[in-house]
Formats: C-alpha cells, sequence, structure tokens
C-alpha cells in the first residue's frame, strides 16, 4: 500500500506548476534589477560625467578670465570648478567635490600649468552613495559613481570678430639708453639704425631688439599672466615706426574702403583670421572712419568700465549692459611679426608685410577726435584648428576638453 503511494506520487505531476513560476519570478526579478539598477547606473555615469566635464570646463575659464597663477583653494579656478560641478546632479543628489579634486597637471605641450583636471564623487567613502532599487535585495543596497574630466586653456589659433587694425606683439627692448627697458608701450621696435625720415631704415645695429614669436622656445609675446590690465592708446600708423603707440589699418577678407572698415570696427565680422595669414593694408586715411566706428561700438555699451580693483588688481571689465554675456566693447586685436615689418621697411617696401603672429583681448574704453583708441588688454577666447600645431606662448586662449 505504501509502496503504491509513493509510486503515485512519484509520477504525480501536480504543483510543478508553482516551481515553474517561482524560477520565472526569480528570472524576471533579475532582468527587472538589470533594467532598473544597470539603466540607473549608466544614467548616473553619464551625469557623473557632464559634471566632471562642466567643472574642468569652468575652471579653464577662470583660469583665462581670473588668474591663470591662482590654484589656491579658495582661488577662482578652483571655487569655479567645484561650484559649477555640484550644480550637475547626479540623479538628484549633489557630487562630492573638495579643493583637492581639482589639480593642474603640466602641460607638456603648452610647458605650462593651463590645463584643469575635476574628479567627482558619488561614493560611500564620500557619505553620498548611489541607492540602488532592486539590486539591494541581493545585497547590494548602494553603488560608487565617479568621474574625471580635464580641460585645458591652450593658445589659440583662429579668431573672428577681429578689430581692422593691429599692432605688433610684444619684444624685448635692447636700446636702454633711449628706450625703456626691458619694453614699454611708447617703445620702438628697432633691427636698425635710423635713416631719412623713415625709421629702421639704415644700417644693422649691433644690438638690435629681440622678438621671438609664439610656438618658439622663449616667446617674447604678450602674456595672459602679466599683461592684462595694461592700457595702450593706439593712434594711426604713419608706417615710420613699429610700435604699440601706432596702429596699421588692414582689409578684412580683403574688403576694402572706409565703410567697410568702420562697419569692421562697430560690428563684428564673423570671418575667421588664422596665425600667420598676412593681413591686406588698407591704403587710405582711416581716421575718420575708426573714430566713427569706434564710438559706435562704445555707445553699445556705455556703462561698461575698466574696474583696476578685481582679479588681483589687473582689473576686469564692470557695469556692462546685462543682455551681454561678455560687453561688445571687448574685442580682439591682431598682432603682427614685428621683424618682418621691419625688414621690409629696411628693403623699401611701400608697404610692409603684416602677418599674424598672436592676438590680445582689447576693452575699447575711449577714441578722440584724432582716431586714438583707449583701450585694456584684457582676455579673450579664441579657437583651435585640429591638427594645428600649438602656439606656445600666445595670449589669446581656446577652452577644450582633452580627456
Amino acid at each position: 500500500m505504501m509502496r503504491t503511494w509513493l509510486q503515485k506520487m512519484r509520477r504525480d505531476e501536480r504543483g510543478m506548476a508553482i516551481v515553474y513560476v517561482a524560477m520565472g519570478f526569480m528570472a524576471f526579478f533579475a532582468a527587472s534589477m538589470l533594467a532598473i539598477d544597470v539603466g540607473q547606473l549608466m544614467t548616473a555615469r553619464t551625469q557623473a560625467q557632464t559634471s566632471a566635464d562642466a567643472g574642468a570646463l569652468a575652471g579653464a575659464t577662470a583660469l583665462v578670465f581670473n588668474s591663470f597663477t591662482d590654484q589656491s583653494a579658495s582661488g577662482p579656478a578652483v571655487s569655479g570648478a567645484i561650484g559649477t560641478a555640484q550644480s550637475n546632479t547626479i540623479i538628484g543628489g549633489t557630487p562630492s567635490v573638495t579643493p583637492a579634486d581639482v589639480t593642474f597637471p603640466y602641460d607638456a605641450t603648452t610647458a605650462s600649468f593651463d590645463q584643469v583636471q575635476v574628479t567627482v564623487y558619488r561614493t560611500v567613502a564620500r557619505g553620498n552613495p548611489l541607492a540602488t532599487l532592486i539590486a539591494t535585495y541581493f545585497g547590494m543596497p548602494t553603488a560608487d559613481i565617479t568621474a574625471t574630466a580635464t580641460a585645458a586653456a591652450i593658445p589659440a589659433t583662429t579668431e573672428n570678430c577681429v578689430l581692422p587694425f593691429t599692432i605688433p606683439d610684444k619684444w624685448i627692448e635692447q636700446q636702454c639708453a633711449t628706450q625703456t627697458c626691458p619694453w614699454a608701450p611708447t617703445d620702438s621696435f628697432d633691427l636698425f639704425a635710423s635713416s631719412g625720415n623713415k625709421a629702421n631704415t639704415g644700417t644693422a645695429l649691433p644690438n638690435p631688439d629681440i622678438y621671438i614669436p609664439p610656438g618658439q622656445p622663449g616667446a617674447t609675446g604678450y602674456s595672459p599672466a602679466t599683461d592684462v590690465g595694461l592700457e595702450l592708446t593706439l593712434k594711426p600708423s604713419n608706417q615710420n615706426q613699429v610700435t604699440p603707440s601706432f596702429y596699421n589699418a588692414w582689409d578684412i577678407d580683403g574688403i576694402t574702403g572706409a565703410s567697410a572698415y568702420s562697419t569692421n570696427i562697430s560690428s563684428c565680422n564673423s570671418t575667421y583670421t588664422d596665425l600667420f595669414q598676412n593681413m591686406t593694408p588698407e591704403t587710405g586715411n582711416m581716421v575718420g572712419p575708426t573714430k566713427q566706428g569706434t564710438q559706435s561700438l562704445v555707445d553699445q555699451d556705455p556703462n561698461a568700465y575698466w574696474d583696476t580693483t578685481c582679479n588681483g588688481g589687473s582689473g576686469c571689465v564692470k557695469g556692462g549692459d546685462p543682455q551681454f554675456k561678455i560687453s561688445p566693447r571687448v574685442r580682439t586685436v591682431p598682432l603682427y611679426n614685428p621683424i618682418l615689418y621691419a625688414q621690409d621697411q629696411h628693403s623699401g617696401k611701400s608697404w610692409p608685410t603684416l602677418q599674424i603672429v598672436n592676438y590680445i583681448g582689447f576693452f575699447i574704453e575711449s577714441v578722440d577726435g584724432a582716431g586714438a583708441v583707449t583701450g585694456r588688454i584684457t582676455p579673450v577666447i579664441g579657437g583651435f584648428n585640429k591638427g594645428a600645431p600649438i602656439p606656445t606662448g600666445g595670449f589669446a586662449r581656446a577652452i577644450i576638453l582633452v580627456q
């Protein structure tokens, strides 16, 4: 009897549905964990990377516009990186970013500390891990999320919205008996002794002024670390001297004439200029168009002014119309190679070469009736052509993610 019952039970298939249901439920549970928790982790990882990217870009921007040298915990680069990174939440939670998580790696390509690296955390160690939904039932109540990004403020290779006048790049002054050493805005660049009614057209000087363009070791040009805030008054050039006190007018994109020249001052010409491009000199008298175009530009943001108390005394633009992210009075001035210009003068060329070797930002303060434009050197953002050589020592900066 007992044997018969056992044999019957062995062959009985009743209740197997419960086993299948249980196994199916476990499979469904696992799939749910995969779909919900893994999906959440992937979203969190993307958001963490966005947070790190934004923080690194903000830090690099602060290097350009506030201070290239202040890497302190309370400095603009660190505080800007932290604030921006934490404003980008990860699954609704604020990432942990401390001053120690913002570093400034050395950039061997540019031979400077122009990089900002930011790491963001949502981890158990920082007390803000990401809570799981389904995996917690399998002994995984939390997950750690981290992300790192590096941005660089590298020298720019291209610019648009440039002004249609140009001045020479900065050099090391050697004529200390008659000029200001190592350099002053009123100095002239001298390779040759003066002769006749033109400077720099005589015999070679035994101790000529020294100019080394960006991209070469020891570049002498304007520096964002030392020259921000420097006031320059630019007067129309008589082509007799190579000096920052005189500007040379040129035709953007080869378009000539007083009207186009004035418009290129008062508004942005979107044509891009590149380093080592030769600018076409404007042969007409541009005193009137310079005054007209510059005054029109100033009138677009009349209350903007240069505040010498910000950024550690180097200064910045204040009081501008809030509709402008950057005052329209901040423009880019292309800088030409003073050696080529002086050599062409020496050879007797009627229009010496104006080759772009650098850029500076220029906040226009005023213009007078004689067409003299006064302003301050200010940081400026440019572009970078992928694959182009980096002009180490350049002034304008391109802010890019490098990692």
